[in-house]
């Protein structure tokens, strides 16, 4: 009956004729699981038909909207030691509120009167630098001085110079006149002589005439020594004036070199104060980075360097704070080739890890646990990950991100594209060809405008 003998009864022996046998060989068994099959394999073609939306995953974390709202540490930029700790970890500070107090390690600021021994320093610098100012006033004074005194004098010698030159004109003329009275003279004393011989005038009108003309000689030698001597005076005169010009240009060069000396000594002690002055105020500053302050307002997340007397380089990290008042992101990772699929203010749903959800990858609008979020920034450089980087705030069309996300926990992305088929999508994923490129209407206006 049932066929499972090498000889089968049926191939000799017609069952038809028998009433069991039409029963159970003419039943249809199959006739309602026939129908399940046909009903399933219509709803089958009808779900291929339905749509749905292609998406482009990534896994990445929270983060917040802005560099200045993420969690960052705070450092000392000077070398220290430890010495008071002002607050404990997840503590609440205000911006310019007092975490540590940390003391010098260093031998060069171990004075603690380094401030007041350098105002000290400056002062002495400053009355220098005045006394050098006065010394340049009066060097200033005595050169007028003997400018004025170098005027004088020259113009002394110039008129006694023009005197020697009047007196040797004088002195001329009077020769010239002596010339002429011993010529007078000499007549005088030739006619006597010859009347004399004449026998007409005495012997004593003879020797009258040679007495003078004598005196007349000799009143003309006098005249060219006074000539001669009033050529000297007016050549001592030239050499005074002279001489009095080199030696107020001497007098007046020293006064001047002493001047520029104490002038050069005045900048150089300008120079120091100024020195000085700038060391005073980092010594100031340095004093004041013995505190350090939160930099603004959060919660103290850990103590990096922690305990009293530890000492630690300058730049190390000292402690971590998580900033107040930040906008959540998620910062995710997208490979390169589905980088061209992202945009600007592109949709996508994020699913936080901590969070209950059922995600229908292809139905965004029936997933249960996931936000909506839209694309910010995408990174023009490649990460060391391999991928691109993605920042993506939260959509203000959507529903709000939970409020006890923190940042750093995970997060799953969906950037939505195009609504395709699931056959087309179906086939797309056994051929291993990428989702279709979705341009938004915004960049393909900015396309055609170009």
């Amino acid at each position: 009956m049932l066929n499972i003998s090498r000889n089968p009864i049926n191939s000799t022996v017609d069952l038809s004729q028998y009433t069991s046998s039409q029963r159970v060989f003419h039943r249809a068994y199959y006739k309602q699981f026939n129908k399940f099959l046909t009903a399933f394999a219509i709803i089958l073609v009808i779900i291929l038909f339905l749509p749905w939306t292609q998406i482009v995953s990534g896994k990445g974390s929270l983060t917040t909207l802005t560099p200045d709202q993420r969690p960052q540490t705070i450092q000392s930029p000077i070398p220290g030691r430890i010495e008071n700790w002002y607050v404990k970890e997840g503590e609440y500070v205000n911006k310019g509120d007092t975490i540590l107090h940390i003391s010098e390690i260093k031998n060069d600021y171990f004075d603690p009167q380094l401030v007041s021994r350098t105002e000290q320093q400056i002062s002495a610098k400053g009355m220098s630098v005045k006394a050098y100012e006065e010394k340049v006033k009066a060097l200033t004074t005595q050169i007028n001085a003997l400018n004025t005194e170098r005027g004088l004098k020259l113009n002394q010698a110039r008129n006694k110079l023009l005197q020697s030159k009047l007196k040797v004109e004088s002195d001329s003329i009077d020769l010239e006149a002596a010339k002429t009275n011993i010529k007078i003279a000499e007549r005088q004393y030739e006619r006597v002589v010859t009347l004399e011989k004449e026998g007409l005038k005495a012997i004593t009108d003879v020797e009258e005439k040679r007495l003078k003309l004598q005196e007349t000689q000799a009143k003309l030698i006098s005249q060219e020594n006074k000539l001669l001597t009033s050529i000297n005076e007016v050549i001592n005169s030239e050499i005074e004036i002279n001489r009095i010009s080199a030696e107020y240009a001497d007098k007046t060069s020293k006064a001047q070199s002493e001047m520029f000396t104490a002038q050069s000594s005045q900048f150089d002690t300008s120079a120091q104060v100024t020195k000085l002055e700038n060391e005073k105020t980092n010594y100031q500053m340095r004093n004041d980075m013995y505190y350090i302050r939160a930099p603004q307002s959060g919660i103290i997340n850990t103590a990096i360097r922690g305990g009293i007397g530890e000492t630690f380089k300058e730049g190390e990290r000292l402690v971590g704070i998580m900033p107040d008042g930040y906008d959540l992101a998620v910062e995710t990772f997208v490979e390169p080739i589905d980088l061209p699929l992202i945009y600007i203010d592109a949709k996508v749903r994020i699913q936080f890890d901590g969070w209950p959800a059922i995600v229908f990858s292809g139905w965004p609008n029936v997933s249960y646990g996931t936000y909506g979020g839209k694309v910010v920034a995408i990174e023009n450089f490649i990460s060391d990950n391999g991928k691109y980087r993605i920042l993506i705030a939260p959509d203000p069309e959507a529903e709000e991100w939970p409020k006890d996300v923190r940042v750093g926990s995970g997060a799953y992305t969906m950037a939505l594209l195009e609504d395709v088929p699931i056959w087309f999508e179906l086939w797309r994923k056994l051929n291993g060809f990428p989702p279709n490129y979705y341009q938004p209407q915004n960049q393909a206006t900015k396309s055609d405008m170009k």
